[in-house]
């Protein structure tokens, strides 16, 4: 499967990134990391908006590879596009994003407390190291995008 392929499934639409979208992007991710290590805040709260920064970063390497998701099921386009982008080995990452991503939508639209501290913690840890990763592909592959 290709990211040209969901274009003609209709999954993605063709999409012309800037430096500055891409700046904005990342400065949301870093503003992200930081909100989500707030011990004070629920560990629900925690994990949604370390499950944004890990969004948005996989948003980063959609749009700089010159798609953005549809809006039906944009999330989870835009999640299960990282091992098409950065290669199949990151297959595993974007099942757990998936998981992620439900996990969120439960704690944030349905039932208070469903995030334990330690899966808060597993999921920022997660999006650093994922940030590392896109900014490195983004050098290799996007400079002009840095």
């Amino acid at each position: 499967m290709t990211l040209r392929k969901w274009v003609e499934y209709g999954w993605l639409r063709p999409h012309e990134s800037s430096r500055e979208e891409i700046r904005n992007l990342l400065a949301v991710v870093d503003r992200d990391l930081e909100n989500a290590r707030i011990e004070k805040l629920s560990p629900d709260w925690r994990f949604g908006i370390a499950y944004n920064a890990a969004l948005k970063l996989c948003t980063v390497l959609l749009y700089a590879s010159g798609f953005r998701a549809d809006r039906e099921l944009a999330h989870k386009r835009t999640v299960d596009a990282l091992p098409l982008i950065l290669g199949e080995k990151r297959a595993g990452d974007a099942r757990y994003l998936d998981t992620c991503r439900k996990k969120r939508h439960v704690v944030e639209y349905e039932t208070a407390g469903g995030a334990s501290d330690g899966e808060a913690e597993e999921l920022i840890e997660f999006a650093a190291g994922l940030r590392e990763d896109v900014l490195g592909w983004l050098r290799a592959n996007h400079p002009e995008l840095m």
